[in-house]
């Protein structure tokens, strides 16, 4: 009687969250696939690696730098499942010491971001531009970090400063008049939040769009996808019961783990329409197109 041979090794970067977790300690498994995870703190380090060169298997990643890895013809494949969302009204601040620029005056303010790609910026300009009427072309967005894809240039009104320039030390010290950031938001009383009442804001804006801004989707490297789409598909499983094992304490809470093609349709059509607004893409993307890279794979599960 031959020996069954084992599953496919995948190597993976997913963060550690409360619906990860479970998957990442071997609480959860699947016959079909071992994930093989790596550390990797700040989970954003992952990104340009896994776009350029698909340095992982199977790896988290934004979906703005999802999208424009897609637009360049880059071999990655989207699984329908958000790791990662947040409400983003709260994530653009001031320096309360240097006053509080209003919203109908943004224009001609300096308003740094990480990078110009970052998808926390694009959702905080899909917010500014959409809600409160701000001329995005008009800012002076000030940048400290590229894009995750080499082939992306900035527009001209993006500019970056020089190395070793931090958006707090710059925002503390007046060079900046309002900065986005995300999971690296300070505390305390010297930067405030920019948007007022931003959680009822959030809450306005969810009732609107009936979804959480995505972060953070998972994709798989397209050689993965062709040469092992038994394990491509337990890891799409495994990912959904990683969220059902949180299903209990995340009840009655808009959801933030959005799965399957039917879920992610409208969210995504929203998230590309930012994009192209913003001049994020260098060619139009469909979600049709997204959709057909894994639905051979995944099939009726995918829905």
């Amino acid at each position: 009687m031959s020996t069954p041979l084992p599953p496919p090794r995948l190597n993976t970067a997913l963060k550690t969250y409360p619906h990860t977790q479970p998957l990442k300690s071997g609480e959860l498994t699947d016959p079909a696939v071992e994930l093989v995870f790596e550390e990797i703190e700040p989970i954003h380090r992952a990104f340009a690696p896994m776009a350029r060169q698909q340095a992982y298997d199977v790896s988290e990643l934004a979906i703005v730098t999802y999208l424009q890895a897609k637009a360049y013809g880059k071999p990655l494949v989207l699984l329908p499942a958000v790791v990662a969302a947040r409400f983003q009204q709260g994530c653009i601040i001031y320096n309360a010491a240097q006053g509080k620029p209003e919203l109908a005056d943004l224009a001609g303010k300096r308003i740094g971001v990480r990078a110009y790609t970052q998808t926390t910026g694009m959702w905080v300009r899909a917010i500014l531009g959409g809600t409160y009427d701000v001329p995005l072309d008009q800012v002076d967005w000030v940048t400290i970090e590229g894009a995750h894809l080499d082939e992306y240039t900035d527009p001209p009104f993006v500019r970056r400063v020089g190395p070793g320039k931090q958006l707090l030390a710059m925002l503390r010290d007046g060079e900046l008049d309002a900065a986005i950031l995300g999971n690296d938001l300070p505390d305390g009383p010297e930067f405030k939040p920019l948007i007022d009442n931003a959680a009822a804001a959030d809450k306005a804006w969810y009732a609107q769009h009936q979804y959480v801004p995505i972060n953070h989707v998972v994709v798989v490297s397209q050689e993965v996808a062709d040469s092992q789409p038994q394990a491509v598909r337990a890891v799409y499983d495994l990912l959904k019961r990683g969220k059902a094992s949180v299903a209990a304490q995340n009840a009655g809470k808009p959801d933030k783990l959005l799965f399957g093609y039917d879920a992610l349709r409208k969210p995504l059509e929203e998230t590309l329409a930012f994009c192209e607004q913003q001049r994020l893409l260098p060619r139009k993307l469909s979600v049709d197109e997204i959709f057909a890279d894994s639905a051979g794979i995944l099939g009726e599960a995918g829905f």
